[in-house]
């Protein structure tokens, strides 16, 4: 099955919903004052295929039905997200995303950072409007757990150790962190019961452990599918999963210098280049691949216990193969 197909799977059951989502945020994400005006548009022709989104909406319709409250939780985790992207292109200094100009590159740093300042107050307000004190303190809590992920990954690229640890603790706070409060904000909007919004969250991670390490994949092959080149993470000082797997293990100390200087942002294209193609042959993506496929195992466990209805179901199975399949 194609990722269309696949796509095409997720949506079915929830396409109403998503067409007034989308017009909600967009009308969230709009403003009639010059410079911001223009920021904002730009934002929304970036416009992603809307996982997040969608893994809330088939929540709540997963444990009960879909409401404006639903419509608030997602909005608001999606123009949160957004920000977050805004920021860590900054940070990053970043050019490019989803192909287009980065927002830091188009309008420079000072405007991207206001802007998403911006985003974040607007998220906030919208998420006020669900009338849930509980639902506001879980999207506070994950706007700063997004932002400790971020420094501890500036912390993780500066320490001059290399750890497995490191890595999943960063994408805990990072991905992983931000599909779990989407699975879980998703299912309070329903009045799930507490077990419920439990097993809503623990599926949202693993989905987003799943997002994370297949997106650490891509930076060890260059494809125009993928989009990005080979050894971008490295070039930016990140270790990710399959190289910390092989070097933690092979103990070749010439490739473990190399990745030292790598997170020192010294190292050259060639240096980059071995390293990458000593991950490969060493095994590092297939067992990034184990990873992935163990906590998709976990996944569909909760398919398998707390989905019911055959539509939705379908759709949450086509969710999962596409976080482990997609290639963008």
């Amino acid at each position: 099955m194609t990722k269309n197909d696949l796509l095409s799977h997720i949506r079915k059951p929830i396409d109403d919903e998503l067409h007034d989502f989308e017009r909600l945020f967009d009308d969230s994400l709009s403003h009639t004052d010059g410079t911001l005006a223009m920021v904002l548009d730009y934002v929304r022709q970036r416009s992603g295929k809307r996982m997040r989104p969608m893994l809330t909406i088939l929540m709540a319709k997963n444990f009960g039905s879909v409401n404006d409250t639903t419509y608030y939780a997602a909005t608001a985790l999606e123009m949160l997200h957004t920000a977050s992207l805004i920021h860590d292109d900054v940070v990053d200094e970043a050019d490019k995303r989803r192909g287009m100009k980065s927002v830091n590159l188009a309008y420079g740093n000072k405007v991207a950072v206001l802007a998403g300042d911006y985003i974040v107050s607007t998220a906030l307000n919208i998420i006020a409007k669900t009338g849930s004190v509980e639902m506001v303190d879980v999207l506070s809590l994950l706007g700063s757990t997004l932002s400790r992920g971020e420094i501890k990954q500036l912390s993780v690229i500066g320490a001059q150790t290399i750890s497995e640890q490191d890595y999943y603790d960063v994408i805990n706070q990072k991905t992983a962190s931000l599909f779990s409060t989407c699975a879980a904000l998703g299912a309070m909007s329903a009045k799930a019961t507490a077990d419920e919004v439990r097993a809503a969250r623990d599926f949202g991670h693993s989905i987003g452990m799943i997002f994370q390490i297949r997106d650490d994949i891509f930076d060890y092959y260059d494809t125009a599918e993928i989009g990005k080149p080979t050894g971008n993470d490295m070039r930016e000082g990140k270790l990710t999963l399959p190289v910390i797997h092989v070097l933690l293990n092979q103990g070749d100390e010439e490739m473990m210098n190399i990745a030292m200087r790598v997170k020192k942002l010294v190292a050259t294209p060639d240096e980059i280049a071995r390293l990458v193609a000593y991950t490969k042959e060493n095994s590092g993506i297939e067992y990034a691949q184990r990873k992935m496929e163990s906590k998709g195992a976990e996944a569909r466990n909760f398919i398998f216990q707390w989905v019911k209805d055959p539509a939705l179901k379908e759709a949450f199975g086509a969710y999962l193969n596409y976080v482990i399949m997609r290639t963008l």
